[in-house]
């Protein structure tokens, strides 16, 4: 991956859950930052953007960044203050640690 692609300062959280004392389930009561990150910033296409919502897919956009651990589908991800919901964790076809692609959709989920 080219460092000239990786013009954007994404923030990556990790949520940070409690437990109900009522019902006894984790609930995310905030966030916490893992780490900033120099990253690509791709909305979709109009034509991917059509055909994720034939999926019934929310993709709105992907991050893309060099491979690093600790990364998953519960994080959410902050780039020009607008917050996005990472749906998942695609490491490269080659070796598997050179980058990562993450499928983010605007807002946030719950859980």
């Amino acid at each position: 991956m080219r460092n000239g692609k990786l013009r954007h300062r994404i923030r990556l959280e990790v949520p940070i859950k409690e437990q109900d004392d009522a019902t006894g389930e984790d609930v995310i009561t905030g966030y916490q930052e893992l780490a900033t990150v120099w990253a690509s910033f791709e909305p979709l296409s109009a034509r991917d953007l059509v055909a994720a919502q034939a999926a019934k897919s929310q993709i709105t956009a992907r991050i893309v960044t060099r491979y690093r651990e600790g990364l998953s589908a519960t994080m959410r991800a902050v780039h020009r203050g607008q917050v996005y919901s990472v749906h998942g964790v695609l490491t490269d076809p080659k070796s598997g640690r050179e980058y990562v692609t993450l499928p983010v959709s605007e807002g946030v989920r719950n859980g």
